[in-house]
């Protein structure tokens, strides 16, 4: 996968999906790319769209077929409708209520399993399988990662003097996606991956040089429902090794420490799985350029050095923040948002934009 596919994803989307504005966290240096404001509330929509748009009409006929503990369901359950496709979804028993509720809105038909990443995998090829539909892998395929890369053209776009982005890590796509587009433009750009200390797959993966899998009652006691993955996927890993400088930890603490001064500060609902690096950023004890420090500073962090580049941040055409902040920080904060009134989701209709009252 490389920067002209996510690219390519870009143009495919531009009519069905609006931009995200970049919003600050007041008193430091560091800017949230707020994918809350998606329809669906998470960055997953990019993926599955972007997937969905490049099936063949005779795969679109057929339908498809998706597992995920939530977000990913709702994207792909969100896409179909919009494109008038059948969608069946494997989800966890134990995903929240409220992702739940959300897929049921968009029409979907949705298969319960047991809580394990590798039994809704099963489940999914299973029904692939015998009902001829076309798996939608939530993290470990190229249309998928291409599509979440898609973020990380705007970030640049919109924050050219950024020195280091946050990514929260689950089964790697949106890391994957976003660490190509921005080292392929900026190989200077740190780009470090965030997970909960009780789900550390990736780190481990990264810290042994080859993938690490843990056991899924172990990943299942973190807070972080959209964090549970077992471990990394095959194409998420290469691109992961190849483009992601560090892994980093956070406590549940933090998570939720974080969670709860993101919505006081920056006004943003967050789920912990995506306040993940918020926590990274402020709490978490790492050497990472300090949110709030001054210009010239260069701080050791794992497996390089983090040049921190301070600026003033131009003002993005999302949504203007006429803002002196220095920064240096990126968070992708939001790829996981709580939805604070169940509703169904609204369909877009070709060439529209979502705007943040949406």
């Amino acid at each position: 996968m490389t920067l002209a596919d996510i690219q390519a994803a870009r143009t495919r989307l531009r009519d069905w999906l609006g931009r995200t504005p970049l919003v600050p966290f007041p008193d430091t240096n560091l800017w949230l790319k707020a994918e809350n404001l998606q329809p669906t509330g998470a960055f997953k929509l990019r993926g599955a769209f972007n997937k969905l748009l490049s099936l063949t009409p005779e795969q679109r006929e057929r339908g498809v077929v998706a597992h995920s503990s939530g977000n990913h369901a709702g994207a792909v359950a969100y896409a179909a409708r919009a494109l008038g496709l059948r969608a069946v979804v494997v989800m966890p028993a134990g995903a929240p209520q409220t992702k739940l509720a959300a897929t049921r809105a968009c029409g979907a038909e949705i298969v319960l399993v047991g809580n394990a990443s590798e039994e809704r995998a099963a489940k999914a090829a299973e029904l692939a399988q015998a009902r001829g539909l076309t798996p939608v892998p939530p993290y470990d395929d190229p249309h998928i990662i291409a599509g979440a890369g898609t973020v990380g053209l705007e970030l640049l776009e919109d924050c050219p003097d950024v020195g280091t982005v946050l990514v929260p890590v689950s089964g790697g796509g949106l890391i994957s996606g976003v660490a190509t587009a921005i080292k392929a433009l900026r190989p200077d750009v740190r780009v470090i991956g965030v997970e909960p200390e009780l789900a550390a797959d990736a780190q481990a993966s990264l810290r042994a040089g080859q993938r690490v899998a843990w056991p899924a009652d172990e990943v299942a006691r973190t807070l972080a429902d959209g964090l549970r993955v077992t471990t990394l996927g095959e194409l998420t890993w290469a691109h992961i090794r190849a483009h992601v400088d560090d892994i980093v930890t956070v406590s549940e603490a933090q998570m939720r420490r974080a969670v709860r001064d993101t919505a006081l500060h920056a006004r943003l609902v967050a789920e912990p799985s995506g306040a993940v690096t918020v926590a990274a950023a402020l709490y978490g004890g790492h050497r990472l350029p300090r949110p709030g420090g001054g210009g010239g500073q260069r701080r050791q962090s794992g497996r390089g050095d983090a040049g921190g580049i301070a600026g003033r941040r131009p003002l993005t055409p999302a949504r203007r923040l006429a803002s002196p902040t220095l920064h240096r920080t990126l968070n992708l904060t939001n790829h996981h948002a709580l939805r604070v009134k169940v509703t169904p989701y609204g369909i877009p209709q070709s060439g529209q934009e979502w705007t943040e009252s949406q």
